[in-house]
């Protein structure tokens, strides 16, 4: 990533270039990345493709402001921190879905290695605000609530990420390639068996809670306390314009 595409990115979060690729410096970019960028599967409701290459994603995250899902997000992420400074790991990821783990790839995650290893994850919607120390086996507390790291079953050096002590996902330790992803990003996009494919969801991280618009559905949650408005066909477009800041030329629906 070139100095004119880091100061667009960094211009997209709001925020100004870290003095020195240091833990302050990550926590400011994360909270200020889930408060610009939304967690969203549009494109896969818009019959638009997802491409897990560079160019893509800077064009649709940066230049047309639109969110994605972790393969996106966190994809992207780390393009720029490792272009700030920070030596960042791709790591893969096991979705937890009614106490099981499911498939390997489930999920991208980063680490970002400073003088101890962190956990950084843009693209799980509802998480941490800032980043989780992995070496930590106590509770972490953060605006996104607590959290905590374990050491997996066997003995293959995975970690078990809990939110709010409800599983979240289970974490590997080898490092992978972007591409590595694309083949379970497809089955994301495509599989009717995803739930990604089921309807449209757009949310994104408000400095009193979070805002998500799934499908016709609004949800506000203001300081835990949560409210949700049906919206009319005419009240879409607008909505994920004036929330999201996503300009949209139709309706996203479960059949494009």
């Amino acid at each position: 990533m070139n100095e004119a595409r880091i100061t667009l990115y960094l211009d997209r979060l709001g925020v100004t270039r870290p003095a020195k690729p240091d833990v302050q410096g990550l926590r400011v970019l994360q909270l200020a990345h889930l408060r610009a960028v939304p967690f969203e599967n549009l494109s896969i409701h818009l019959g638009e493709p997802i491409a897990l290459e560079s160019d893509a994603l800077f064009d649709k995250i940066v230049n047309r402001r639109r969110g994605g899902f972790c393969y996106e997000l966190n994809g992207l992420f780390a393009e720029l921190l490792t272009a700030l400074g920070y030596r960042v790991t791709l790591l893969a990821a096991r979705v937890f879905g009614g106490g099981v783990p499911g498939p390997l790839f489930d999920h991208l995650a980063l680490r970002v290695d400073l003088d101890e290893p962190w956990l950084v994850d843009v693209g799980f919607g509802d998480f941490s605000d800032g980043p989780l120390r992995l070496g930590e086996r106590a509770e972490q507390k953060d605006g996104g609530g607590v959290f905590q790291i374990g050491l997996a079953p066997g003995d293959h050096g995975d970690l078990d990420i809990a939110h709010n002590g409800d599983p979240g996902y289970r974490l590997t330790a080898r490092p992978y390639e972007l591409a590595d992803f694309v083949p379970m990003c497809w089955w994301q996009a495509t599989s009717p068996r995803s739930h990604f494919t089921g309807s449209p969801v757009c949310s994104m991280r408000t400095a009193q809670g979070r805002i998500t618009l799934r499908d016709r559905k609004l949800i506000h949650t203001v300081d835990g306390e949560r409210t949700e408005r049906a919206l009319d066909e005419n009240e879409l477009l607008p909505a994920y314009l004036d929330h999201f800041g996503i300009a949209l030329d139709r309706v996203p629906s479960a059949g494009a």
